[in-house]
């Protein structure tokens, strides 16, 4: 890290996965993913967070802003309290006040998760608009920007995960299957069977909602995909033109930047 250049922690508390990033100078220097549990303590993660940074050379006392956006209320004070205590920094958090230099046009604005707001600043500063956002996270998100920037809506679709499992909960004789792309749609047994309505279901699902999107924008939208099954479903659903990997962690970043800029 360069002399004297601040080092900023982002956090995105998902329902399935908590993402920590490092950002110096604008650059995401390291990042890890780790599991969401309800009931860890602020000190248990604490130890977590500590070893994965440790494990690449970065102390909490390096640490000198950090940002968190959560759709996970119960862990939100609880990782304040972490930055606050072992980082000795008052961290932003992404909700009601803070500046997104986006026009909001939705019914109730706090109604918005944290992490559609934080994608679709990413979205706005490094594609433009008009654009539509696909995060595959436990639910699955659309959102929608104007040509302007503007936050017009979008959709919620259960994500992967939920109905994969959900179909082995609910039909007695399915198994749980593992999440993948069949090389076949017309499976030959069971499983493949699943994994094929699954996945090839799924993206149809993604283009079909993508491609109405667009109709309603009144033309060509880029189509931005984030989210850890991002790349898979990429793979095969037609509508998506870029997958971005870091878009959350890269709009906490700017939304940190825009906030605490002298």
């Amino acid at each position: 890290m360069a002399a004297g250049s601040p080092l900023i922690l982002v956090i995105d508390i998902g329902n399935t996965n908590i993402v920590l990033g490092l950002y110096t100078c604008g650059e995401l220097r390291e990042h890890w993913r780790v599991s969401t549990h309800k009931d860890r303590t602020t000190d248990e993660y604490a130890v977590l967070f500590r070893a994965l940074m440790a494990s690449h050379g970065w102390r909490f006392t390096d640490i000198s802003g950090a940002i968190i956006s959560s759709v996970v209320p119960p862990l939100t004070p609880r990782l304040e309290r972490l930055t606050d205590r072992y980082c000795h920094v008052r961290p932003l958090i992404v909700g009601p006040g803070i500046k997104t230099g986006l026009t909001i046009h939705y019914d109730n604005p706090h109604e918005i998760g944290a992490d559609r707001i934080v994608n679709a600043v990413a979205a706005q500063a490094k594609y433009g608009g008009p654009a539509i956002i696909v995060d595959f996270g436990t639910a699955t998100t659309f959102c929608a920007l104007g040509p302007r920037g503007e936050y017009l809506g979008g959709a919620i679709a259960p994500g992967l995960g939920i109905a994969t499992e959900a179909l082995f909960q609910r039909a007695s004789k399915l198994p749980r299957v593992d999440i993948v792309r069949p090389e076949r749609v017309i499976g030959k047994n069971t499983v493949s069977g699943m994994q094929s309505g699954i996945y090839y279901g799924f993206c149809g699902q993604v283009d079909r909602i993508v491609t109405l999107m667009q109709e309603e924008l009144g033309g060509q939208a880029r189509v931005v995909a984030t989210g850890g099954l991002a790349r898979l479903i990429a793979a095969h659903a037609g509508t998506i033109e870029t997958v971005d990997d870091f878009l959350t962690l890269d709009g906490l970043y700017l939304l940190y930047e825009k906030n605490t800029a002298q």
